[in-house]
């Protein structure tokens, strides 16, 4: 599988030292770059990346924004799977980015082995943050802020199994946890979290997380 990436930064040489480190990894192709969110919505239709490495503070329009509207295009535009690119573990942003459609964030900094890593877990439909790491920052942003819960109607369309896998990923649980848990094979396992993910139109683990807090049906504190 050759993954096509698009680079958005509005430093040009941040944006031509990714695309050498990228460019010279086996399975990974630069598509194109853009020097902000605007600039990055008009390549996606051109060129249509399968990754979109993002970064959140830019001109004209910020990452967050050009996320939110590549993730949810209208029509038969592209839709690549975004990782958000922060200068710090955890800032003030990322709550926001993946609420937005991204599927997880990359510091800055990180090294060749973490960039491609990323770029290849992203591109296969995985979500970069781990379960828990994700259940650990989501839990901060919904506790600092009010509450407005979705109607749990949502779940509506859950058979029971799939509620009780359901909760388990939105715990932080693996595949291979869930599948000790509810006596099923792995497999079987990672079969209801595909289709959970599909009826619940949620891109990766990270939203189907989000989706758990912002029902109410986990809250922060409660048991793993």
């Amino acid at each position: 599988m050759n993954i096509r990436v698009l680079i958005v930064d509005d430093q040009p040489m941040y944006r031509a030292g990714m695309s050498a480190i990228l460019g010279g990894s086996d399975g990974i192709t630069v598509v194109g770059e853009a020097s902000d969110g605007e600039e990055a919505i008009a390549r996606n239709r051109v060129l249509n990346p399968d990754v979109v490495l993002m970064d959140v503070r830019m001109p004209r329009m910020n990452g967050i924004d050009a996320t939110r509207k590549l993730t949810r295009p209208s029509g038969a535009a592209n839709v690549p799977r975004v990782i958000m690119l922060t200068t710090f573990d955890i800032d003030e942003y990322v709550y926001a980015a993946l609420e937005a459609g991204a599927s997880g964030f990359l510091l800055k900094d990180a090294d060749v082995q973490e960039l491609t890593s990323a770029v290849s877990v992203v591109a296969r439909g995985d979500s970069l943050l781990s379960p828990r790491v994700t259940r650990r920052l989501i839990e901060n942003f919904v506790a600092s802020r009010p509450a407005g819960l979705q109607s749990l109607t949502v779940f509506n369309n859950l058979t029971d199994r799939e509620r009780e896998v359901f909760l388990l990923i939105a715990t932080g649980r693996s595949n291979a946890e869930i599948g000790r848990e509810l006596f099923m094979a792995e497999q079987t396992a990672k079969s209801h979290v595909s289709r959970i993910l599909s009826k619940l139109q949620l891109r990766d683990r990270i939203h189907a997380v989000m989706l758990a807090y912002e029902t109410g049906l986990v809250t922060p504190g409660s048991p793993s």
